[in-house]
């Protein structure tokens, strides 16, 4: 694991993309490649979220963008967590940009999805032992394989965008969390800037073949209970026009006050929905329940599932 720290490394070099006349070609260029994958179709490497029931339905490819959108406190920043630890564990390259949690913060409630318990309250005596243990496992998990990008509050498109090149660049990262659009645009109604800040993460995305992640926010609905739709993200509509995908995040609401209430609730009721609402180049879009472990913080397959595994040898 490691930490980007923005006052040590000149990010204004990663500003701007290659020159255009760069990427003028002739045709043939390309004519080598379309053959041989023609005669050698080439082995495709599928790369998944961590919930068994998304894997064959949905995945992240080289070259795209997708947002995470969903109310405050909806669950946004656990989810992709817990998706960005998948990746780890898929040999995948992350780095997490989030401007509302300090890394340590985040770091903390990774490793206790990681552990898949309350490590404040664990189960065994010796919880010096525990946590040292299970620091070293995440820390044998993550190496060279998670980055932090140390910076909070409110900053700008440009910077972001040069953070995220110059992660592609000089690491080799090939998934970036960006939490949140809000923060890198900070004005609602600056639809110019946001469309502008979302194209220039799309070409970096295409440019470098990596993946980008942007968690964004929905407007205030009618109802905490209504479910939403990807017309309701905030800002501009060019948001979801742009990007190759979209997941909402919805919390159940309606359960949750229920059982606040002292009311009783089905456990097999969902709560929350993971919902696909655009996928650009996937065959399907899907709406998938999902359970939350209160231990670990995971959001699990079932009702009765166990919290995953991330460090194992196997699959997921």
């Amino acid at each position: 694991m490691n930490i980007l720290q923005p006052d040590n490394i000149d990010f204004a070099a990663y500003l701007h993309a290659t020159e255009p006349q760069q990427k003028i070609r002739e045709a043939g260029v390309w004519l080598e490649d379309i053959k041989q994958d023609a005669i050698h179709p080439p082995q495709e490497n599928l790369i998944c979220m961590p919930w068994i029931k998304t894997q064959a339905s949905f995945h992240y490819r080289p070259g795209e963008v997708t947002v995470y959108a969903g109310s405050n406190g909806g669950g946004k920043s656990l989810i992709t967590g817990q998706i960005a630890m998948g990746l780890i564990k898929q040999k995948q390259r992350v780095c997490i940009a989030s401007f509302e949690m300090k890394p340590k913060r985040s770091i903390y409630r990774m490793i206790r999805q990681f552990s898949g318990e309350n490590i404040d309250r664990p189960r065994y005596q010796d919880k010096a032992k525990y946590i040292t243990d299970l620091v070293m496992r995440f820390k044998d998990f993550s190496a060279s394989h998670l980055w932090f990008y140390d910076q909070q509050g409110t900053t700008n498109a440009n910077q972001v965008i040069a953070m995220a090149r110059y992660c592609a660049v000089k690491l080799q990262i090939t998934h970036i969390f960006i939490d949140s659009l809000m923060k890198c645009v900070p004005s609602e109604d600056d639809y110019n800037a946001q469309k502008y800040f979302v194209d220039e993460l799309t070409a970096l995305a295409r440019d470098h073949n990596i993946h980008i992640h942007l968690v964004h926010h929905i407007r205030k609905l009618t109802s905490e209970e209504v479910t939403p739709n990807k017309n309701d993200l905030k800002g501009t509509g060019s948001i979801a026009d742009q990007v190759d995908n979209v997941l909402l995040v919805w919390r159940n609401k309606k359960k949750e006050h229920a059982s606040h209430a002292g009311n009783s609730v089905d456990d097999a009721t969902p709560d929350a929905m993971l919902m696909c609402e655009k996928q650009r180049n996937g065959e399907n879009e899907d709406w998938y329940s999902l359970w939350f472990h209160k231990d670990s913080h995971q959001f699990i397959d079932q009702f009765d599932s166990r919290p995953m595994v991330f460090d194992d040898k196997g699959d997921f």
